[in-house]
C-alpha cells in the first residue's frame, strides 16, 4: 500500500462541461492560491470554460538553503547559489508520485490524457517538467515558467518513448538571477536534442517572475493544446 500523502489543492471547476484540466504548481514558499488570478483573467474573457484548474499546495518542509526554515516546497534546496550541484532526488520523486496521483484522478474521471496540462513556476516548473516527462504516457503538454530540468543525467537514461509526444512550453526572463536564464536555455537545448517539441519564449528585462507578455504567450499555447474553450476544439 502506498504511503504517499495526498496533496491538498485549490480546485476551480469548469464553468461548462468538464473536458480538460490544467494542474499548476506554485514556486517555493507560495501556495496554490498565488496563481489563482490566472483563472480570473481567463474567465473574464470567456476562455477555457470547459477546463478545471487545480492548484496544489506543496507540503511544508525544511529548506536547507534557507537555514532549515519550514515553508511550502516541492523538494529541498541544499545549495541556492547552484541549484544543479546538489539536488534532492528523494523529494522530487515524492512530489512526482503525488502529482501523478492528481493526474490519475483526472484520467479516472474520463478526461483524456491529451487534455491534461501540467505546469508550474520556478520550483513548481521544475517539478512539473520532471513529472510530466517521466510519465508512462503522453499528456497534452507541460508548462515550464522560469524553471529547468532537474536530475538531467538520470533523465537521459530513462525510457521516454511513451511520452515523446508531450509538447512543452518554456518561458524565461533574461534577467532571472534566481533560476538562471542559462539553465533555461540549457534545458531547452537538452529537450530538443532528445526529440521533444519545445515552444521557447524569452523576455528581455524580466527577472524571476512572469509578465503579461508571457501570460499571453501561455494563453496562445494553451489554445493550441486544449482549444480556446478548453473543449479540445483547436
Amino acid at each position: 500500500m502506498s504511503t504517499t500523502k495526498k496533496l491538498e489543492a485549490l480546485t476551480i471547476p469548469a464553468t461548462g462541461e468538464h473536458k480538460s484540466t490544467l494542474i499548476y504548481l506554485h514556486g517555493l514558499g507560495d501556495t496554490g492560491h498565488g496563481w489563482s488570478s490566472l483563472v480570473e483573467n481567463f474567465r473574464l474573457r470567456s476562455l477555457f470554460q470547459h477546463t478545471e484548474f487545480i492548484f496544489p499546495h506543496a507540503p511544508i518542509r525544511p529548506i536547507t538553503c534557507n537555514g532549515g526554515m519550514k515553508m511550502p516546497g516541492w523538494y529541498d534546496i541544499p545549495e541556492f547559489r547552484d541549484l544543479l550541484s546538489r539536488e534532492d532526488s528523494a523529494g522530487l520523486n515524492t512530489s512526482r508520485s503525488q502529482i501523478t496521483s492528481l493526474i490519475q484522478a483526472q484520467l479516472d474521471k474520463g478526461i483524456p490524457a491529451s487534455r491534461i496540462i501540467l505546469g508550474g513556476f520556478s520550483q513548481g516548473a521544475v517539478t512539473a517538467l520532471y513529472t510530466g516527462l517521466t510519465l508512462p504516457y503522453a499528456i497534452g503538454g507541460v508548462v515550464c515558467m522560469s524553471g529547468y530540468l532537474p536530475l538531467r543525467d538520470a533523465f537521459k537514461d530513462m525510457d521516454r518513448a511513451a511520452n515523446q509526444g508531450t509538447k512543452i512550453f518554456m518561458g524565461h526572463g533574461e534577467q532571472d538571477m534566481v533560476v538562471r536564464y542559462a539553465w533555461g536555455v540549457l534545458t531547452r537545448d537538452v529537450l530538443k536534442g532528445l526529440g521533444y517539441e519545445v515552444m521557447w519564449r524569452s523576455y528581455a528585462g524580466l527577472d524571476h517572475s512572469a509578465n503579461t507578455e508571457e501570460i499571453g504567450d501561455l494563453e496562445g499555447w494553451l489554445e493550441g493544446r486544449i482549444g480556446r474553450k478548453g473543449d479540445g476544439v483547436v
